[in-house]
């Protein structure tokens, strides 16, 4: 038999907290924006599945976080340069997929455009659509007086009416993170936390997209370092907005779904708690 086979078949397994820093070595090598605490989220929380190679070292995973009893996300789709192409991240997501299935879960992933290929012939349906962008890091200033902080109770119910479902357990971790910051100002509210390379922002909710322009202007002021936000597309006000204050795109990513939605969101966001998270 083939090493590739003997990936491919026979050393899919789960993964435990004591393969974080081999998941946080995938993430990395694909320049991805989570750290070890990430990891540690989905080792802890979530259903993490790995192959590994004739070593033991970790060389692909794919996790499935449910999120209430009617559905999940699946994320960290990763296979190491050396093994790609050789059906390692089909697999794990199919190994994902039956899981769900024996849960009864319906499932959800935000894919770049070479996943959404990839994912659009084993059953996936397209949803919204999000934009990365990044912001150089800039010369806070405090001229702005000091940035409001916002109820993370009040986050999560928003996101509960946005998401149709309850993420309320990763928003408290996320939210809890030395480093993170629940702000709020005039209807919008967001959550900011420490990433590997960039903060990252988000979810974002606002009442309009001046109001949410203004909240991301503020935080910009605020923040020393590189920052991230994954942004609703049909939000074109708030997009351009954006990309005219210094905010560059960085790539698109596609949500979909497989399965039946069990409840109907009510608020589309202006921005995504990430691709790895929804």
């Amino acid at each position: 038999m083939a090493v590739t086979e003997q990936v491919a078949v026979g050393t899919i397994g789960t993964l435990s907290p004591d393969d974080a820093a081999a998941g946080l070595a995938l993430s990395t090598e694909a320049q991805w924006n989570q750290n070890e605490a990430d990891w540690l989220f989905f080792l802890n929380r979530a259903r993490v599945f790995g192959a590994r190679d004739r070593n033991g070292r970790v060389v692909a995973s794919a996790a499935l976080l449910p999120y209430s009893l009617s559905d999940a996300w699946i994320s960290m789709v990763l296979v190491t340069a050396s093994w790609r192409r050789r059906g390692l991240a089909t697999r794990l997501v199919d190994t994902c997929l039956d899981t769900a299935g024996k849960l009864g879960l319906t499932c959800w992933l935000d894919a770049t455009p070479a996943g959404a290929a990839v994912y659009g012939p084993l059953g996936f349906v397209p949803t919204i659509e999000t934009r990365r962008l990044r912001r150089e890091a800039g010369g806070a200033s405090s001229s702005n007086g000091k940035l409001p902080s916002g109820d993370l109770d009040a986050l999560i119910a928003r996101d509960r009416q946005s998401m149709g479902f309850d993420r309320a357990k990763l928003l408290r971790e996320l939210g809890g993170r030395t480093g993170s910051r629940c702000v709020a100002k005039d209807g919008a509210m967001a959550l900011i936390r420490d990433g590997r390379t960039a903060r990252h922002i988000g979810p974002l909710y606002a009442n309009d997209s001046a109001r949410a322009l203004t909240l991301i202007r503020d935080i910009a002021a605020h923040e020393r370092e590189p920052l991230l936000i994954d942004a609703v597309a049909t939000h074109d006000e708030f997009l351009n907005g954006l990309t005219g204050s210094g905010w560059t795109i960085e790539r698109p990513f596609q949500r979909m779904r497989f399965g039946q939605p069990h409840t109907q969101g009510t608020e589309l966001p202006f921005a995504v708690a990430g691709p790895e998270y929804g």
